[in-house]
């Protein structure tokens, strides 16, 4: 018998919008939504990324496990860390993909791209994996390290700016990854470097920007990222309070300084795209911060809802948005180990 899991919280009580200005006035509120279940025994961890198909399919990535085996002082790598799971638009369990997959350790985000293809970004194996949604494994960027650790420099020994790692398809802690509309691939390598990656849509490493610093087209932290219809890049700029925007090949364009300290992104498809921003409350500090933002894609604030909190319609640094349907959000919490739906109106 399947158990209902809580973590797609129906929230009853009204959010005002912070408003922009008072001329935008728009209130936002949350509407009753039927929760995602989980088969008995079966628990979310820290939520990463959460992702829906074009079909209404939702993706959840978590860490829920193990990843490590320690060995005397060295660590050998295992699987099992973090788990895929799959559920239908109604919030029914449909499946758990990738069980024992050989990347997932720490689980970072998923993304589905415009052909419904499942890509998880994990931070502890280095990887983006492009899956089916049935599991199967289409492509791999990035590489597994080795189970003994091997000391290497910020910038992989090749004399590059802090941060700015190796211009090439390796990775240290890839964040989040995006794609435009002739399937380019843009990656946020954003844990232990401040750099982003782009490839073709076959996988090839086509150039890398970004170092660590509080400069345009530098980075404290890349943590989240997104691409607009015309092919701009999104990067939330985690630690320097901004997103900054690029076009397609990594030229930076501008900085927007509206959304508090950014850690999740999305954009939002059709004919007129909106920018979601959290304001992700930090680790150390889980009563603090936490909205989400509404904006324009020149930064304009259309609202922003929610606080730092455990209750429903509150937020626990937040790490994913999935917004392909603007009115109704997807938010996968870390800290609070769960993924809240939120309607907006």
């Amino acid at each position: 018998m399947n158990r209902l899991a809580t973590l797609l919280l129906a929230c009853a009580a009204p959010i005002a919008a912070v408003l922009a200005a008072p001329a935008i006035a728009q209130q936002i509120s949350t509407t009753p939504s039927q929760p995602l279940m989980l088969p008995a025994d079966t628990f979310f961890g820290a939520a990463a990324g959460v992702a829906t198909d074009s079909r209404g399919n939702v993706f959840v990535y978590t860490r829920n496990g193990d990843p490590t085996i320690t060995l005397g002082g060295s660590r050998a790598f295992a699987h099992g860390g973090s788990s895929l799971y799959m559920f239908a638009p109604n919030g029914r369990f449909v499946r758990q993909i990738g069980k024992n997959n050989y990347g997932f350790l720490a689980a970072q985000s998923v993304r589905v791209d415009a052909q419904d293809n499942v890509w998880a970004v994990d931070g502890y194996s280095s990887m983006v994996m492009k899956m089916s949604a049935d599991g199967r494994i289409l492509m791999l960027l990035g590489r597994k390290p080795e189970a003994v650790n091997v000391p290497a420099g910020d910038n992989m020994g090749q004399g590059n700016p802090p941060g700015s790692g190796a211009a090439s398809d390796l990775f240290q802690g890839p964040t989040d990854v995006a794609f435009d509309a002739q399937g380019n691939i843009f990656v946020a390598d954003g844990l232990h470097n401040a750099r982003i990656a782009k490839f073709t849509r076959d996988g090839v490493f086509v150039k890398s920007w970004g170092s660590r610093g509080t400069g345009q087209g530098q980075f404290a932290s890349p943590r989240s990222i997104a691409v607009d219809a015309a092919g701009n890049v999104y990067v939330a700029d985690r630690g320097n309070k901004r997103i900054q925007v690029f076009d397609n090949d990594g030229n930076f364009k501008s900085a927007i300084t509206t959304a508090g300290d950014p850690m999740a992104l999305c954009i939002s498809p059709g004919a007129h795209q909106y920018l979601f921003a959290s304001d992700s409350n930090p680790v150390n500090d889980l009563d603090h911060g936490g909205q989400i933002a509404k904006l324009e894609l020149d930064g304009t604030v259309v609202g922003k809802f929610g606080r730092a909190g455990k209750q429903p319609g509150e937020f626990g640094t937040v790490n994913a948005i999935d917004c392909r349907n603007p009115a109704a959000l997807y938010v996968a919490e870390m800290g609070n180990w769960r993924v809240q739906k939120i309607a907006l109106h």
